[in-house]
């Protein structure tokens, strides 16, 4: 992989969790709308779409960069939009991007020729 791949995929992995966190939090808020007089759906709705609108910009980015088949672009954004999916998907990017490093010191010290 090359350097503006990995970078990609870092930065989607970057913003996978704080998606996920604000989608959870968007849906507390609502709950709590409903049962008590505080709402504060406007707000995380605001932070939660700016989020998602990130996540799916670097998602693309990342598709395009990596050269994914369209089962696994389809699973990442399948995480953008299941509650807890964003931390799924960041804990398959820093498994694919522990595993490009491994394979980048493998090639730098001879051990392969991958």
């Amino acid at each position: 992989m090359d350097m503006k791949t990995l970078k990609a995929l870092h930065r989607l992995r970057l913003v996978s969790a704080p998606e996920a966190v604000s989608f959870l939090l968007l849906l507390v808020c609502s709950v709590l709308k409903r049962t008590t007089d505080f709402n504060a759906v406007p707000v995380m709705g605001a932070v939660h779409g700016v989020l998602f609108v990130a996540y799916v910009l670097l998602w693309a980015d990342a598709w395009n960069r990596a050269k994914w088949s369209p089962a696994t672009a389809a699973w990442f954004f399948l995480m953008a939009v299941i509650p807890v999916g964003g931390f799924f998907a960041e804990r398959r990017l820093r498994r694919s991007q522990d595993d490009a490093v491994i394979a980048a010191r493998a090639r730098k010290e001879g051990v392969v020729n991958a």
